[in-house]
């Protein structure tokens, strides 16, 4: 037999080392002889699994049907030339594995055979049985390996695909998780920052709130009052309503003050029946007007517990620094902790108001 190999040179039967005694390749024989027909099954029965067909309609048939590995087709077949069937079958079924056999091809059958069907062998009558049976064992080896690489590329772009999605599953809960721990922290935060009794402020977060107001006054030179409120008689309360009643009328008080001072003010539990009053841009007329606002609020309210009224007042104090004046937060503390003082001591139920001396201009 003569044939002329197309593929490359690396297909060749040493080459090829894949067994394939475990599969079978199809085999569609094309052709107009009987005799042919029968004498290429004998020839390739014991490793292929042979089809056969006499005219480009009966093949066309069995592709229509099922798929095949190789097309071993005649140039000259009775309804059509076999060229015209290897290309429609490489349009149609890319993957079949096309060989055209004749025994009668000019050399521009061979150029249409190569660049339009673009065949994978082409194979002269006469041949020889064991020379052609190696030739389609080198195609099969050849789909089997290109199958099992194309094989392993899905297994491999499915590993991928998986190993993203448990990434992408690993993120979100990562994701999730963080956001937890966040919301956690907040709450952590918040918590450190509120007084547990009054659900205001502690005097950690007022604190922390009149130092950044009186660092930002440095920048940006402006008034500032910061006040002290302490509840009048508090121990009569606690003796007459026990530590849950005092409890009870602080809580009511944070409320209170709460719905008197401005948006723009804070306030916080200082400790005790202490409360403490940050108010930006305010000065010593606007402390005046707001601790008054303060004492009367309270004063004027009242609130109940186990069936008894109770009313307090309290006592406050405020220091003041105008926009020219320098002033530090333990400075105000202590000047509102004295004017407070001096509210208790000179009647209580009542406010006091003490400015922060100027620096004097050498």
């Amino acid at each position: 037999m003569i044939y002329i190999e197309i593929t490359p040179a690396c297909l060749a039967p040493a080459r090829c080392s894949m067994n394939v005694s475990r599969y079978k390749c199809s085999v569609l024989v094309v052709d107009d002889d009987p005799a042919v027909l029968a004498l290429l099954a004998a020839q390739l029965a014991s490793d292929f699994e042979v089809v056969a067909a006499q005219s480009a309609e009966d093949a066309r048939i069995v592709l229509a049907a099922r798929s095949v590995d190789i097309l071993l087709c005649d140039l000259h077949l009775p309804d059509e030339s076999g060229l015209v069937l290897l290309d429609s079958t490489r349009r149609a079924s890319p993957r079949t594995a096309r060989v055209l056999i004749t025994g009668a091809a000019r050399i521009e059958d061979a150029i249409d055979a190569i660049n339009h069907a673009q065949v994978h062998r082409l194979v002269l009558k006469p041949w020889k049985g064991e020379d052609l049976r190696q030739t389609l064992l080198t195609i099969c080896r050849t789909l089997l390996l290109e199958r099992s690489h194309e094989q392993l590329l899905d297994e491999l772009r499915q590993l991928n695909a998986d190993l993203e999605q448990r990434v992408a599953d690993r993120t979100r809960a990562l994701e999730d998780a963080l956001s937890q721990i966040e919301d956690k922290t907040r709450i952590l935060e918040q918590m450190a920052l509120t007084d547990t009794l009054t659900q205001v402020p502690n005097r950690r977060a007022v604190e922390h709130v009149s130092r950044k107001e009186l660092i930002r006054r440095i920048r940006i030179p402006s008034p500032i009052a910061v006040g002290m409120i302490d509840v009048d008689f508090f121990k009569q309360i606690n003796t007459a309503h026990l530590l849950t009643g005092g409890d009870h009328v602080l809580s009511w008080l944070a409320r209170t003050i709460g719905d008197a001072i401005r948006v723009t003010d804070s306030f916080g539990r200082w400790g005790g029946e202490e409360f403490m009053v940050v108010a930006p841009d305010t000065d010593a007329a606007g402390a005046a007007v707001l601790a008054e606002r303060l004492r009367s609020h309270v004063e004027d309210s009242s609130t109940d517990y186990n069936g008894q009224h109770i009313k307090v007042t309290v006592s406050i104090g405020f220091a003041v620094a105008d926009a020219g004046t320098p002033a530090v937060c333990d400075q105000m503390q202590e000047e509102a902790a004295g004017a407070l003082k001096e509210a208790k001591e000179s009647g209580r139920n009542r406010c006091v108001i003490r400015c922060l001396e100027p620096v004097p201009v050498a």
